[in-house]
């Protein structure tokens, strides 16, 4: 199925005490650039989150942000630094004998020194969060994927309707060419009887002469071609692969034989239909610079 590069997912679970939320937007881009804002504690979870990624994207510029919320106090441990206490009390005996003075530091002032009575955090098991993320990231992606693919329906119904349009000023085309050849004999007749007049011109000269002002004329070649191009954008648009680029390198062929056509043929009837089919290949090349 085509899709558009441009779309939005966002997934959220729980996990221990913490509500997590993947948010995914998607933007044209020529590869797959991914950029991540998951905070310092996770950030050495990046390089495995972009390989899901890519198994889900192939072109386009991702961006993924992570909010947590907790949802409960955070799991935690008080502790009592015992070596510490001793050294306080240990230093507060000692300088009270260097004043003189009876009696050692009290309880409350005890606890109160720093890292005596301390709060220890549960340490998060990466691994673990990785799993988590993953399973987020999955969901948000196939959400994401899924209004690139709804996008991508219209971005083909555009395309085909105007590859509708291009191949009826091509008929248009095809139809005046009988006359625009015949007229085009005319002229490469009435060339060749006037080197023929002249005796200073040689047989390979007239020969020459007539080989190009027949490639210059002719157009046949470049329609059927024009109309080639145009069956094969056709195919890929029920391709089931990526077909972005392939898109853009046809549509840059395509373009090539429309102005051609439009050099070659001295017809004012022709130069309308070709200007119509550049507006209409210049209107696809748009689309196309949004498919993945």
């Amino acid at each position: 199925m085509v899709r558009s590069m441009t779309g939005f997912g966002k997934a959220t679970c729980t996990y221990q005490d913490q509500e997590i939320s993947l948010e995914l937007s998607s933007v044209n881009h020529r590869y797959l650039d991914c950029s991540f804002r998951l905070g310092n504690s996770w950030a050495a979870l990046e390089s495995v989150l972009k390989g899901v990624v890519r198994e889900h994207v192939s072109r386009g510029k991702v961006q993924i942000n992570l909010h947590r919320r907790q949802a409960a106090a955070p799991a935690q441990t008080v502790r009592l630094d015992l070596g510490l206490a001793r050294q306080y009390l240990d230093a507060s005996r000692e300088l009270a004998a260097l004043m003189g003075a009876d009696g050692a530091m009290s309880l409350d002032t005890l606890a109160a020194m720093d890292g005596v009575i301390y709060h220890e955090e549960t340490e998060e098991d990466l691994e673990e969060v990785g799993q988590v993320l993953r399973g987020v990231l999955g969901e948000a992606l196939g959400k994401l994927n899924a209004m690139r693919a709804t996008e991508g329906v219209a971005l083909v119904a555009d395309i085909r309707r105007r590859i509708a349009l291009m191949r009826a000023s091509l008929k248009e085309v095809a139809a005046r060419l009988p006359e625009l050849n015949a007229r085009h004999e005319q002229r490469l007749r009435a060339r060749i009887q006037e080197l023929a007049a002249d005796v200073s011109v040689t047989e390979e000269r007239i020969a020459i002469e007539a080989a190009l002002l027949a490639e210059k004329g002719d157009v046949t070649e470049e329609a059927v071609r024009l109309e080639t191009h145009l069956a094969h954008m056709e195919e890929l648009l029920e391709s089931g692969e990526p077909i972005g680029r392939r898109l853009d390198f046809l549509s840059q062929e395509i373009q090539r034989e429309v102005n051609t056509l439009g050099v070659k043929t001295r017809d004012c009837d022709v130069a309308r239909h070709v200007l119509d089919m550049k507006g209409e290949l210049e209107k696809i090349r748009e689309q196309v610079q949004n498919i993945e």
